[in-house]
């Protein structure tokens, strides 16, 4: 098994930023990529990053693209989620995921390319 637990949520001023973590534990990390999803009430779950095994590689939607920055610590076992620049319609749960499947393209964007999850956190950014 796989576990993932998030951390940094909180709440933040629009213009402002937070760095959310995620460790990951239970079973070799080195080789898999890693994803932050979000999720607002009454919306679906939206991928916000994505990064290869070796931090070599990201991808990012356009929604975020230039204010997110996905990074990871493989001695570590962490991978981190750069928010500037928030705003109010980032308002959601934060999720990290962990796919071995080695998305690409659109893939990055969906949920089932993801086999294990963390429980969340919750960031709130007010204008």
């Amino acid at each position: 098994q796989v576990q993932l637990v998030e951390s940094g949520g909180g709440l933040v001023q629009a213009g402002g930023s937070l760095r959310l973590s995620c460790i990951v534990s239970g079973r070799t990390f080195d080789h898999y990529s890693m994803g932050w999803f979000r999720q607002a009430p009454g919306k679906e779950r939206e991928f916000v990053a994505g990064i290869r095994w070796n931090g070599g590689t990201t991808y990012y939607p356009n929604s975020v693209k230039g204010r997110f920055t996905i990074s990871r610590d493989n001695t570590k076992n962490m991978v981190y989620l750069q928010m500037n620049s928030l705003k109010p319609d980032d308002t959601a749960a934060y999720y990290c995921a962990v796919s071995d499947k080695r998305p690409y393209g659109s893939r990055w964007y969906h949920a089932t390319e993801y086999a294990y999850w963390g429980q969340g956190t919750q960031v709130t950014v007010s204008s």
